[in-house]
C-alpha cells in the first residue's frame, strides 16, 4: 500500500476476508461486528472500496452465485493483502503500546 497509515474501513475490510472468502454483505456484517458497531458501510462504499482493493492486489473475486434470486459475488484476500494487513495491524499495536507506556509514565 502506498499510504503508510490505512484508512479504517479498508483495515476492518481486510479484516473481515482474512479468515476466508465471504459476500458483500457478509463483509459489512463483519465489519461491523469488528468495529462494535462503530462502522457501517453501505453497499455503495463497500463495493467501490473492494474495486478499489482488487485494483491494488489486496483481494480478489473469489466466486458468483445466486441466491434467492438475488447475485452475490465473492471475494477473499490476496497473500499481499494479508502482508498489509499484517503490517498494519503490527503498526497499530506499536502506536498503542507507545501510548498505554506513557500513560503508566504519566500515573506513576
Amino acid at each position: 500500500m502506498a499510504s503508510s497509515e490505512m484508512r479504517e474501513p479498508t483495515f476492518f475490510v481486510l479484516a473481515a476476508l482474512a479468515d476466508g472468502r465471504k459476500h458483500g454483505y457478509a463483509v459489512i456484517a463483519e465489519v461491523a461486528t469488528l468495529s462494535d458497531g462503530r462502522l457501517t458501510l453501505r453497499p455503495g462504499t463497500l463495493y467501490a472500496a473492494l474495486d478499489r482493493l482488487t485494483e491494488q492486489g489486496l483481494v480478489r473475486p473469489a466466486g458468483e452465485e445466486v441466491v434467492d434470486g438475488r447475485h452475490r459475488r465473492y471475494y477473499e484476500i490476496t497473500p499481499s493483502g494479508a502482508d498489509t494487513l499484517a503490517t498494519e495491524a503490527a503498526r497499530l499495536q506499536a502506536n498503542a503500546e507507545q501510548a498505554f507506556r506513557r500513560l503508566r509514565l504519566g500515573t506513576a
